[in-house]
């Protein structure tokens, strides 16, 4: 993972620890790898791994069991709720950028769907 150096990386962190929730990388109900473990593998420090997933213990997407190590949520409405919210932040961009460009919202949605339609990677209507 590569960090941008204009955002806190526990920030960062927080980001991509939650789109593994939402896309399925750490499934409702699985252990999450340990703090050092994962520090280890995205070359950090393990006290900024510990912030970032404190922040998810908050946002309630998991939680820590004293001797087992820390779980995604099985509480499917926290993930969908932030599916909808990273969803919304990714239109937010779009529609910023596109007037940015001085298009009009029917051709901004006209490309979406030429665009969704392009995309093979998930089923049509998906």
């Amino acid at each position: 993972m590569e960090f941008d150096t204009s955002s806190p990386i526990w920030g960062q962190l927080v980001a991509e620890f939650s789109r593994r929730i939402v896309t399925g990388t750490w499934p409702a109900g699985s252990r999450i790898s340990g703090v050092r473990e994962l520090a280890g593998d995205l070359g950090v420090n393990p006290n900024t791994v510990q912030r970032a997933l404190a922040e998810l213990e908050r946002r309630d997407l998991c939680r820590s069991e004293r001797t087992a190590g820390r779980f995604v949520t099985t509480e499917e409405h926290h993930i969908d709720a932030l599916r909808a919210e990273l969803a919304q932040d990714a239109a937010d961009d779009f529609v910023r950028r596109t007037r940015g460009l001085g298009m009009s919202a029917a051709q901004a949605r006209r490309l979406i769907e030429e665009r969704w339609n392009d995309h093979h990677d998930h089923p049509a209507g998906a």
